[in-house]
């Protein structure tokens, strides 16, 4: 009988995948040794794999590139990376070894901008689309990046009462685009996006604040739904109207060459994970370059905001079982060393699934489980697959073997929205966080960015411990005193 854990998923999935393959009853992620991994930093364990926020950057521009080969395409793609899905420095000069541009939310954002201006990171002809409702903050950060020089800054209209701020703060002529409030998905709480202006609204918004302006220039029309680019009736149906608005402004304002059509490239959240990408692709190119013959205007420059999918697929946490519970006589519970609500947070608040493997005793047995974490929270639970109701691990003597499991493709959001650095549920610790790199030779490199979060810490930002930090230490990201001689002779190591 085939009772092995191997077994179990060898006939429930094709395997080995590009990402997953084994080494004896070991799981390996992008040929990285998970078990030299974990036994070099210990567990809880998050790590990024920055190669694949490359690789996954480079495939989405080769599809586009492919899609306006075959349709005779005369606009330019640029790919741009939506900031909210994760700000890290690391993150940020990964993507843009990439000669891509940059999606901004809030002010805060625009201080990175600059930061990466000022680190030769991206330079002036970068495109920096800054989306979001903008308080005086936002508002004065855009107007110095332009007032600066930075003339590819396009803030994108979300509401008529930003334009005049933007023209009181920004000096001489200056770009912008205009944010279309698209209709949501039936289903949804509501029928139309809280932010941007209406379709029927936008042609006349233009003429009446716009078109006679001397100061502004309209070159960018942007769309985005929620549900992100899926092949049904509700995206297509959502994607030619914004084209009719398109084809609609563009006879009014000739200067309008550029569609955003934002993010929602979805990433694999199972092994089972079937998306036909350059399909997708190809159709969105196709249907704008249609609409726009047939109304005889020129085709637009296309834009996207990618953010899970640029960032999405490098990230990963390693947790070791720490118990096993019985209850009732037939709920298996295997408790693990961290928490899903505090490190995986979206598993939790819109029961996301994620690629959970287990990371050894492949060749053992397996049973059906629930998997534990440690708040005292009755929802810090993780019980089923994207695919399944079920969820399965190996069986192993807790006595005599260790056993541990892999939750992959968390590399979006997950630490912002855990509050990084900050105090979580229970005062459980942010992991132990190590970027995962290629040498020149392609040989896997490693370096802690940020020990697991410690009491200290904690105490510090609760306001019980207010020493300062002291000499020869650094404080790490993630709010953690170091001692940097005691970082430095790890790594040399």
């Amino acid at each position: 009988m085939n009772t092995r854990y191997f077994d179990l998923i060898n006939q429930t999935y094709y395997f080995p995948q590009d990402e997953f393959t084994l080494n004896k009853d070991t799981l390996q992620f992008h040929n990285i040794d998970l078990m030299k991994l974990v036994e070099q930093y210990g567990t809880p364990l998050k790590f990024t794999y920055l190669p694949q926020i490359s690789n996954n950057i480079n495939r989405a521009k080769n599809w586009f590139r492919k899609a306006m080969e075959s349709n005779k395409y005369d606009g330019k793609y640029y790919y741009c990376y939506c900031t909210k899905s994760s700000h890290f420095e690391y993150v940020m000069n990964e993507a843009f070894k990439n000669n891509i541009h940059i999606e901004t939310s809030s002010a805060f954002d625009i201080n990175i901008v600059e930061n990466l201006l000022a680190n030769g990171k991206i330079n002036k002809s970068t495109y920096v689309i800054c989306n979001g409702f903008k308080r005086d903050q936002y508002i004065e950060n855009i107007a110095r990046l332009i007032n600066n020089g930075h003339k590819n800054a396009i803030p994108i209209i979300d509401n008529y009462e930003e334009l005049d701020l933007l023209q009181a703060s920004i000096k001489g002529k200056f770009k912008i685009g205009i944010r279309i409030a698209a209709e949501e998905e039936p289903k949804f709480e509501f029928y139309t996006s809280r932010l941007g202006i209406g379709y029927k609204n936008i042609v006349q918004f233009y003429k009446k604040q716009i078109q006679e302006n001397k100061k502004l220039e309209l070159k960018m029309l942007h769309f985005f739904i929620n549900t992100g680019i899926n092949d049904n009736a509700y995206y297509w149906n959502e994607l030619v109207k914004c084209i009719k608005v398109y084809v609609a402004l563009k006879k009014e304002c000739p200067s309008l060459d550029g569609l955003n059509i934002g993010g929602g490239f979805p990433i694999k959240h199972s092994l089972g994970f079937d998306y036909d990408y350059q399909f997708m692709i190809n159709e969105i190119v196709g249907n704008i370059k249609k609409t726009c013959a047939k109304a005889k205007v020129p085709m637009p420059h296309i834009f996207t905001e990618f953010g899970s999918y640029t960032v999405g697929e490098s990230g990963a946490v390693i947790y070791s079982v720490i118990d096993q519970k019985l209850q009732n006589d037939k709920e298996m519970w295997y408790m693990i060393d961290g928490s899903f609500i505090t490190h995986l947070p979206d598993s939790w608040g819109m029961n996301q699934k994620y690629i959970m493997l287990a990371v050894n005793n492949w060749d053992n047995a397996y049973q059906k489980v629930n998997i534990g974490g440690l708040t005292c929270d009755s929802q810090d639970f993780y019980n089923t697959e994207a695919h399944s109701a079920d969820l399965y691990l190996p069986i192993f003597d807790l006595e005599k073997e260790v056993q541990y499991v892999g939750f992959f493709h968390t590399g979006a959001y997950q630490e912002s929205l855990g509050g990084y650095g900050g105090i979580q549920h229970c005062l459980i610790p942010a992991p132990q966080h190590v970027l995962v790199d290629r040498d020149e030779e392609g040989n896997i490199v490693t370096r802690l960015f940020a020990n697991q979060q410690d009491s200290d810490s904690m105490l510090h930002i609760l306001g019980y411990v207010h020493n300062p930090v002291p000499e020869n230490t650094e404080e790490h990201p993630n709010g953690q005193v170091i001692d940097i001689e005691a970082e430095e002779e790890l790594a040399h190591s």
